[in-house]
């Protein structure tokens, strides 16, 4: 059965506002190297809209540092699934769901394979109850910008999560790199 991770980027305070943090060139080295065992990227509408096509002109046009070029060749190489009741379409290897989320993240983990990596927020409530995220790498930006999308709503979940901390990492800009797996 194959590892499903979610990641997501938060500010101090809990929000998931990608405008209000500045990215560091460490930050993408990171994120490329947590991609390496990962072979499908699960999102929702809105964060796929959020990285497409801004990722694929990046690698395409070699537009950004080394390090942006590095992350947007391997995030626009990877096998997709954008869960979306409203997009026309979608590229850069990624195939759209209507419905069922759930159902979809399961079939799909129980299939051979590298780790899928889970980057929507909006349906995490409904994959941690239903038991499917087994990983939690969370990276805390040092700003509180309270607005914006919270991490999870709140009373989105029936029950406490538990995770236990198996990592972390202090970067020099003052993020730091959360690593929980369920207990």
């Amino acid at each position: 059965m194959r590892t499903v991770s979610f990641g997501m980027n938060i500010s101090l305070d809990g929000y998931c506002d990608h405008t209000t943090f500045t990215p560091r060139e460490e930050l993408y080295d990171y994120f490329t190297e947590m991609m390496q065992d990962v072979d499908l990227i699960f999102f929702g509408r809105v964060m796929y809209q959020l990285m497409f096509p801004y990722w694929s002109d990046v690698a395409r046009d070699q537009s950004g540092t080394a390090d942006e070029n590095r992350f947007a060749e391997r995030l626009t190489a990877l096998e997709k699934v954008v869960v979306s009741r409203t997009l026309e379409n979608a590229q850069h290897h990624t195939r759209i769901v209507r419905s069922n989320p759930v159902a979809e993240l399961m079939k799909l983990k129980q299939q051979p394979g590298g780790t899928i990596s889970v980057d929507t927020v909006s349906m995490l409530p409904e994959l941690i109850s239903a038991g499917l995220i087994d990983k939690f790498n969370l990276v805390v930006h040092p700003v509180i910008v309270g607005r914006g999308r919270p991490l999870i709503d709140a009373g989105s979940l029936q029950e406490n999560f538990n995770l236990k901390l198996v990592d972390s990492i202090v970067f020099k800009s003052g993020c730091v790199a959360l690593h929980y797996e369920k207990q």
